[in-house]
């Protein structure tokens, strides 16, 4: 089965995707030896085509204002997302980029990089995020994998308040289990098995995005961004509610599925941190640098509470667990040094 270069219906099981992406690494890794060795550790002297993608976390869901883009209004990205404050600051360093696209969306699952994808409420439709991919783009940056584990049915099986009616898309994995039984549901049976089989689909996704990213683009430097920490390693902190806040950070989370929940979320990292080993690109680990500004590190907290008010709709929806101004301005410092790490290698 092939590839179509231009088309988007292309196989949607990474396990028959072809291995197009082998043959463009190699071929990358030969012309790269060619370059005059005066060039090397040298940033680029012209901007450089780039492309975000991603899904509420690159976006920046819950910080205002967000741009008003048509079909794209809905997908909830700020203005000023961890791209544009990464590029503002690589920008200041010397180092150009030009943003041909950044097509993040809220609730964008990986096979939306394929696949088009319907938002939440409305209906519309957005395109494949790896439309905006051209033959001359050098630079693809961005997270997706989260929305595809099914992190938001992981919460709502362990908040009774968060399946009550809102717009925090998915349902819990299984209704009839209670909220507080939580930790035991996803530690055994069906509930194990569950996400177990989740991690499996997002390894196999992930490998199709990096492969469709080096078909679709053969001369670009793939860097794939990890999550932040949500919960901290001494969980105690999250029995307090942050300043200005009456809920705690987790709302009724019960605190013995706190450890767990940090648990999958280092889980989903680590996968994440494989397959890009396994492509030869590059690695963001923010869960590493941002132990100390997780949703229950208080006035430090880089992370919005599950039901603290965010800047959408004049607090009207909540954060859920997303980053604030503080944790985008650190998804933006990391990424920023690791483009520029990569673009003078």
């Amino acid at each position: 089965m092939r590839l179509r270069r231009k088309g988007t219906d292309m196989p949607p099981s990474p396990r028959t995707t072809t291995r197009l992406a082998a043959a463009v690494v190699a071929l990358g890794s030969c012309l790269a030896l060619a370059v005059p060795a005066g060039t090397a550790g040298a940033a680029p002297a012209d901007p450089v085509p780039t492309v975000f993608f991603g899904d509420s976390y690159t976006a920046n869901f819950g910080i205002a204002p967000t741009k008003e883009d048509g079909d794209r209004t809905f997908c909830f990205q700020a203005e000023e997302n961890y791209p544009a404050v990464a590029t503002r600051t690589l920008a200041g360093k010397g180092v150009a980029l030009d943003v041909q696209a950044d097509v993040s969306c809220g609730a964008a699952l990986l096979h939306h990089f394929w696949q088009e994808q319907e938002l939440p409420l409305i209906g519309q439709k957005v395109p494949p995020q790896q439309a905006a991919l051209k033959d001359d783009t050098r630079l693809v940056v961005g997270s997706l994998g989260g929305n595809t584990l099914g992190f938001n049915s992981i919460l709502k099986q362990c908040s009774a308040k968060l399946r009550e009616p809102s717009l925090l898309p998915g349902d819990p994995v299984d209704a009839d289990s209670p909220a507080v039984e939580c930790r035991d549901f996803f530690t055994s049976g069906d509930g194990k098995e569950w996400l177990d089989d989740r991690f499996e689909v997002v390894g196999w996704e992930l490998e199709e995005l990096l492969e469709r990213i080096a078909y679709f683009s053969p001369d670009a430097k793939p860097v794939l961004v990890g999550y932040p920490r949500l919960v901290p390693a001494d969980t105690t902190k999250c029995e307090t509610a942050a300043p200005g806040q009456t809920e705690l950070p987790f709302a009724d989370v019960p605190q013995d599925a706190l450890p767990f929940l940090d648990e999958v979320q280092k889980r989903l990292d680590d996968v994440m941190e494989k397959a890009v080993a396994d492509a030869g690109a590059d690695f963001v680990n923010l869960y590493d640098v941002t132990g100390g500004n997780t949703a229950c590190d208080g006035a430090d907290r880089g992370i919005g509470g599950l039901l603290e008010p965010s800047q959408l709709f004049e607090g009207q929806l909540p954060w859920y667990a997303h980053p604030n101004e503080k944790g985008r301005d650190l998804q933006a410092e990391h990424v920023a040094a690791k483009i520029e790490t990569v673009l003078n290698s």
